[in-house]
């Protein structure tokens, strides 16, 4: 999971935010749906957190991770429109 393994340094994030943002692409998410996702999951973590007694700060730096992914997908949004001619 692209959240849990962002702030491990490990080499394999990109690839799996690249991999992630190719499937959102194809399949037609919008970068709102991407961002409902993300704070669907924030909020499932939180009440967990909150279940044990934990506080849910350490959430607030998942942000990081939304950010990264939502500008790889427009990113990729961005590649995907035609170049017009310029004559």
């Amino acid at each position: 999971m692209i959240l849990l393994e962002f702030f491990k340094n490990s080499t394999q994030v990109n690839a799996k935010i690249d991999e992630f943002v190719t499937q959102a692409f194809f399949a037609d998410f919008s970068v709102s749906q991407i961002m409902e996702i993300h704070m669907n999951l924030m909020e499932q973590f939180s009440q967990q957190l909150k279940f044990k007694g934990r506080s849910d700060e350490i959430l607030l730096d998942y942000r990081l991770t939304l950010i990264d992914v939502v500008a790889h997908l427009c990113e990729m949004y961005r590649r995907s429109i035609p170049i017009p001619s310029l004559q």
